[in-house]
């Protein structure tokens, strides 16, 4: 199984996916695992693909991917003996292609970033702030109680952390919040962004710039 949905991500056939979804609803935890490849955009079309197989596993019967969800949270913890660090992503994904149904997940990513202990939210904080973003406006209802952190975030340390700050303010239609950070247009820090099933690196400044309008985005 984990092989046969290896080479459908590597060939992004997430079409056959969701339809071999459809006829084995263990696919889901073989995502999972597939989360943890060596090659981290395989790891990243693992999350994507989880989004559309459980979408078509709920169309039919959502109770088994609650049931996935849950055991995505459990997986947030070291007491459930095996961290999934992409979860935050993988709950995010899969709620947005089907917000109406996991409408309770929403509020759950977002307070991961509000909620998690620092230590633990070192290893989770862009890949929460993916999260929320990916949310979109099914996140609106929170929005105004996580901006805080993450703006705060734009200042951070880490590149990755700071670029995936700036990507989520633009999904979430909230780009004026960067008019104060200019430093970061000239911002040449490292960040790997994955969007339409490709991951790609870029730079903090690139991202500002063309939440500001002043970057072209290609395609």
């Amino acid at each position: 199984m984990k092989r046969e949905l290896r080479k459908l991500l590597i060939e992004r056939q997430f079409g056959a996916i969701a339809e071999l979804a459809a006829q084995k609803r263990r696919v889901l935890g073989s995502l999972v695992s597939l989360t943890f490849d060596a090659d981290p955009q395989i790891g990243w079309r693992a999350v994507e693909g989880m989004g559309v197989a459980a979408a078509r596993i709920a169309d039919v019967d959502p109770g088994p991917v609650r049931e996935h969800l849950r055991r995505l949270v459990w997986l947030l913890n070291e007491e459930s003996g095996g961290i999934c660090w992409r979860a935050p992503e993988a709950i995010a994904e899969i709620t947005h292609h089907r917000p109406a149904l996991f409408a309770n997940y929403v509020p759950i990513v977002i307070h991961l970033l509000l909620e998690m202990a620092e230590e633990d939210l070192g290893h989770f904080r862009a890949g929460i702030l993916w999260a929320i973003g990916r949310l979109g406006e099914n996140a609106d209802d929170y929005v105004p109680e996580v901006l805080p952190a993450i703006t705060a975030a734009l200042n951070h340390a880490d590149s990755q952390v700071r670029g995936m700050a700036v990507w989520c303010l633009t999904r979430l239609g909230r780009t004026e919040l960067l008019a104060d950070h200019s430093d970061l247009l000239g911002d040449d820090g490292p960040v790997d962004l994955y969007e339409d099933g490709v991951l790609t690196r870029t730079s903090v400044g690139w991202l500002s710039r063309c939440a500001l309008g002043e970057e072209e985005i290609e395609g």
